[in-house]
């Protein structure tokens, strides 16, 4: 792969990513270094000095470990690193900011032995100088063989504008490539725009939380809140002018495949007026960005819609409603009553937490954490250290993980962990909880009783239990015999009064259609083949279903570390490479081999068997269908998922040539819109 040189490093659309030259004061400097991720220092040093022998002259990270930023080094390890640094910083202002040195790929081997103490070996280098943008394979993409004109005449439909359909309409336009985005709320954003519940935030480090084309000195927050997402989301649709082409406020009905012109004809309609007049839009792609968190669940509880005070799910949180001396009832202690809980106790009279089941939290004291404006300065400025940072923050959680959430089929302990590694990682979370209580009662309580990874781990810096604590919040455990009028009785015949209840119950990922009827070859309705097993080559794409596209789909959330924007990145360059296939090969439309499609859901279920989620201790999962499969999970490492997606092979598909048929449509039309009722 060919690297990029330091004056390639300089132009704008990379220096916004890689470091913008400065003159900032020694004072400013100072207060960026002490600041600083020193491991990620350390690399931008021998950036600005070309000189690796630096690495040899300095301590370096003992090891990457999750949520730490300073790779365990010790106090006088990161002093001595960050004395050097600030004078390598001064000297490297007063010679006016030269170009960046890009280490080649033997010379970048050097530098991830260091900082990852010898943990990466050669598989991973493309993938990482990728991410670094000391290669521009993932800056630029694989270069379409296509024709402007031909891509001007391929139209898209993208159902969904959150993160995913963003990126879509990104891509898209910077292909040539005509689109509309169809969006059922009032702005994007998707699930940042839906789920506005006090202490929303990302469970993942901001740096990796980003499009890897974007700059990540924005962020305010280690573990960026709700709003502050929603900006940044609402930014970049602004950045890149994808307003235009989205149609708010409208959603889909449902989408069928027309083989007679081998388009997809998308049904919507206003969101606002289920009753009213439904367009038509003809397509010759459709990307299907919902997601899997678009469908909340209510679960089913005898007398749910007796309750006389306000109900919401966290997905729908009306903001309306004045929490101030009130008594609360979430139900749900998963991912977002862990967040909603300690956010709203200090405002509410008294809040009663109903959990069904416990959940692992990892320790992770930067989770509530400001980033300081000398990181910030240090992130837009310091040439790579911005891409280093955001190694630091992926490499333990992504495939580093790997051995800690398999399956030893020779380790028994009675379903408590699955291996030695993972029991390593219960006994670490175990002495974290015990670290904030003592009280053995409510330790039993917040204690799973399943391996730790197996579900959705959360992330803790101290809050849950403190706030489990307090006089004015009470955990029951005791499951729900029925909501009343003004309140909920547990199945012991308890009854607690309460003035608003919140739902914090989750998302129905198996169904992540929900009502949109999308029909493929021979009117084959997608909800119905997937039924709660959903399938995807490569979570992209479909047999039986031409052009058709998922983004977000099935099979593609890895749930214990990776990014979904990164997952995306990657599928929306198959989607291209894909569209591409199409153009070159003067086909009206591809879609994968059934055999192939089967064979790969078939070998993503079985590995999955042999990972941690898929243990029999595991139960109440919401990753797992009626059938104790886990049809939405990721089964593979990231770097594997990085070398599949960069375009699709041609044998994986099949190529159906256009009819002889009139021109429904100018060439390069979005879409057309017919009335209808």
């Amino acid at each position: 792969m060919p690297y990029v040189t330091g004056a390639q490093a300089r132009e704008p659309e990379l220096a916004r990513l890689t470091g913008l030259p400065f003159d900032d004061a020694d004072d400013v400097i100072r207060a960026a270094v002490d600041e600083a991720s020193v491991p990620a220092l350390l690399m931008s040093m021998v950036h600005m000095t070309g000189d690796l022998g630096i690495l040899d002259e300095l301590p370096g990270p003992y090891m990457l470990i999750a949520m730490d930023l300073q790779g365990a080094m010790s106090e006088p390890d990161k002093q001595a690193v960050r004395e050097r640094a600030f004078e390598v910083i001064r000297d490297y202002r007063d010679r006016g900011c030269p170009p960046p040195f890009i280490p080649d790929e033997h010379q970048l081997k050097i530098m991830l032995n260091v900082m990852t103490a010898g943990a990466v070996t050669g598989e991973f280098i493309d993938y990482i100088a990728a991410d670094l943008r000391v290669t521009d394979v993932d800056q630029n993409g694989p270069a379409l063989a296509s024709t402007a004109e031909q891509r001007a005449g391929f139209p898209v439909a993208v159902i969904g504008c959150g993160e995913s359909g963003l990126l879509a309409g990104i891509k898209l336009k910077e292909a040539g490539i005509p689109f509309t985005i169809i969006e059922k709320r009032s702005g994007a954003g998707g699930t940042w725009l839906a789920n506005r519940y006090p202490g929303c935030r990302v469970d993942i480090a901001s740096q990796y939380y980003t499009y890897s084309f974007e700059p990540t000195d924005h962020w305010e927050h280690h573990y960026a809140t709700q709003p502050e997402i929603l900006r940044y989301l609402n930014e970049v649709m602004e950045r890149y002018q994808i307003a235009d082409h989205v149609r708010f406020d409208t959603e889909v009905i449902g989408a069928v495949w027309d083989e007679a012109t081998s388009t997809w004809q998308v049904k919507i309609r206003s969101a606002d007026d289920p009753e009213g007049i439904a367009e038509t839009l003809t397509a010759r792609g459709l990307i299907c960005a919902v997601g899997q968190f678009s469908n909340p669940v209510m679960p089913n509880i005898e007398g749910a819609k007796s309750f006389n005070g306000p109900s919401f799910h966290t997905a729908d949180w009306d903001a309306s409603v004045d929490l101030a001396g009130k008594r609360v009832a979430v139900i749900g202690a998963g991912a977002s009553g862990f967040q909603l809980v300690p956010a709203i106790a200090d405002t509410a009279a008294h809040v009663d937490v109903y959990q069904r089941t416990a959940q692992w939290m990892a320790p992770n004291i930067h989770y509530h954490a400001a980033v300081g404006s000398g990181a910030r300065w240090a992130t837009r400025h310091l040439p790579y250290y911005g891409r280093w940072l955001r190694f630091v923050s992926w490499w333990p959680i992504a495939d580093a993980l790997n051995e800690q959430i398999t399956i030893d089929p020779d380790w028994d302990n009675g379903g408590l962990s699955v291996s030695a590694a993972n029991q390593t990682i219960r006994e670490v979370f175990v002495a974290w909880m015990q670290a904030f209580t003592a009280d053995e009662e409510l330790l039993a309580k917040v204690t799973p009783t399943h391996p730790p990874m197996g579900k959705r781990t959360l992330q803790d810096n101290g809050t849950w239990l403190t706030t489990l604590q307090r006089d004015d919040v009470d955990l029951v455990t005791d499951g729900i015999a029925e909501i009343t009028a003004d309140g909920v009785t547990d199945i012991g015949g308890l009854h607690r009064p309460a003035d608003v209840l919140v739902w914090a119950t989750g998302f129905d990922v198996n169904h992540q259609l929900g009502p949109i009827d999308v029909r493929g070859l021979n009117g084959t309705g997608l909800n119905q083949a997937w039924g709660d097993a959903a399938y995807a080559y490569l979570g992209v794409t479909v047999s039986d279903f031409p052009n058709f596209y998922c983004m977000f789909g099935p099979g593609t959330n890895a749930v214990n570390g990776a990014s979904l924007i990164y997952n995306s990145e990657c599928q929306m360059r198959y989607v291209l490479g894909c569209i591409d296939l199409v153009l070159t090969s003067g086909a009206a439309s591809a879609m994968p081999n059934a055999q192939v499609c089967a064979d790969y859901d078939r070998r993503s279920q079985a590995r999955l068997k042999t990972m941690v989620y898929s243990h029999p201790a595991v139960t109440s999962s919401y990753f797992k269908n009626s059938a104790g499969e886990l049809p939405t999970l990721f089964a593979w490492r990231i770097v594997d998922y990085w070398k599949w997606t960069h375009r699709p092979n041609p044998d994986d598909y099949e190529l159906k040539m256009p009819r002889q048929q009139q021109k429904s449509r100018p060439e390069g039309q979005p879409a057309s819109r017919t009335p209808e009722r």
